[in-house]
């Protein structure tokens, strides 16, 4: 019998960040608590939380964004007075909320200034470009017919960054710099890239927000002089009500694009190979083009990059017998809803042919994640070009994950291939 089954429900470790890094996705405990108590209340914790992880309850929650709001907090951090939903304690400034984080009437008024930007249709344009970009990275890693390489390295990290740099109008060479502001943002609660957590003074993601408004203050204000056909300069000329963005939301746009743009479908993208080298029949049938988006949504059902969101009650409420107080905080865990028995035949078989494929990767309600069309494409891109080119591939050491509880990481992925001649 598994840890998981014999622990009592309310020392089910779901939230540290610590037990991610070291074990993955805690299927096992999420699997019990759907069986047992799908909302469950975690009140020992340091904050407590309500733990919700069925399919059903975590779509009837996000759409009712006006009682389980976004705000204030975008997390549940195991730590109650280390809330890095953001930086504010050891910040100059008062950083403003980004999409994810907003509620009603302002979300909607904001998400109305990228929504047209990335509908399918708007998306037909950078086709090709999108296309040259995953081509290039994949020649890149394959030119020597074999070897080790690191996967994040070579595909699953500089393609969604090149992609990201080239829609926001980023100069090339700077692409780089997205990627480590990235890191040190998600990466908070990660040594590696936050050696000094516990010092607001030292905070490496205080760091790297500053950073990163700092060096887009100054495209902005070129934008603002002189327009191009991208992302920033979107931004920088915005208008919500007939007025203007003020400076610091045009900063938050670009940090939530730099950020969410990049770290899901990275993670994705890593994952998924993770997952088509432990599943290599499933991998020679992505093979095949007809195959390929299904796949997509496979991989994307079976990763789940976003560990959770958390939402908060706007009042006193009572949800399926639950009665929840105003200020209570709920953590929405959308892989464990994409392992739902209710919802999916066999959740627990990686199936690249599933249909139907009703996975919340990327949420659901109103704060459907904006760019999921975007991250679509990269992964179909990217596994467009590398699949039906690799004869054989294999881990070449253990996958590296990153010590957060909000995104299911992970910073290397070792492999060892062999490509097939051309």
């Amino acid at each position: 019998m598994s840890a998981a089954a014999e622990t009592p429900l309310d020392e089910l470790d779901v939230i540290t960040p610590d037990s991610f890094e070291q074990n993955g996705y805690p299927h096992e405990a999420w699997a019990r608590l759907r069986r047992e108590s799908p909302i469950h209340y975690f009140g020992d914790a340091e904050l407590p939380f309500w733990a919700i992880t069925k399919h059903a309850d975590i779509t009837a929650i996000s759409k009712q964004p006006d009682l389980f709001l976004n705000g204030p907090r975008l997390f549940v951090h195991p730590t109650a007075n280390n809330q890095a939903n953001d930086f504010n304690e050891s910040a100059e400034f008062e950083r403003p909320p980004t999409l994810i984080e907003m509620d009603n009437p302002k979300h909607r008024a904001y998400r109305k200034i990228i929504s047209s930007r990335f509908t399918p249709a708007a998306l037909k344009k950078i086709h090709s470009e999108v296309d040259r970009i995953a081509r290039k990275f994949v020649d890149d890693m394959l030119e020597e017919g074999e070897g080790e390489v690191d996967f994040v390295e070579k595909i699953a990290a500089p393609l969604p960054i090149a992609v990201i740099g080239w829609l926001l109008g980023v100069p090339e060479p700077d692409w780089p710099q997205l990627y480590d502001w990235t890191n040190r943002m998600i990466g908070f609660d990660d040594p590696e890239f936050n050696p000094s957590a516990m010092d607001p003074e030292e905070n490496e993601g205080f760091k790297a927000l500053v950073e990163l408004f700092t060096y887009f203050s100054q495209l902005v204000e070129e934008r603002k002089q002189k327009p191009q056909d991208d992302l920033i300069t979107l931004f920088s000329h915005a208008e919500v009500d007939g007025e203007r963005l003020p400076p610091l939301d045009v900063l938050s746009w670009c940090q939530i694009i730099v950020g969410a743009g990049n770290e899901t479908t990275r993670n994705g993208t890593s994952g998924g190979m993770l997952a088509l080298i432990e599943h290599p029949d499933e991998r020679r049938k992505m093979e095949d083009p007809a195959n390929l988006r299904t796949g997509i949504e496979e991989i994307l059902r079976w990763t789940n990059p976003v560990i959770h969101f958390a939402r908060t009650c706007a009042e006193d409420t009572v949800y399926e017998g639950r009665a929840m107080k105003k200020g209570d905080t709920l953590a929405l865990y959308y892989p464990s809803a994409n392992r739902d028995e209710d919802v999916f035949d066999e959740p627990y078989r990686f199936d690249v042919t599933r249909k139907p494929n009703r996975h919340l990767a990327f949420g659901v309600g109103e704060h459907f994640c904006a760019g999921a069309h975007v991250a679509r494409l990269e992964l179909e891109m990217a596994y467009k070009y590398l699949l039906p080119r690799l004869e054989e591939v294999e881990l070449a050491g253990d996958p590296d994950r990153l010590r957060s509880n909000l995104i299911g990481g992970i910073k290397r992925l070792p492999i060892r291939f062999k490509a097939r001649k051309v």
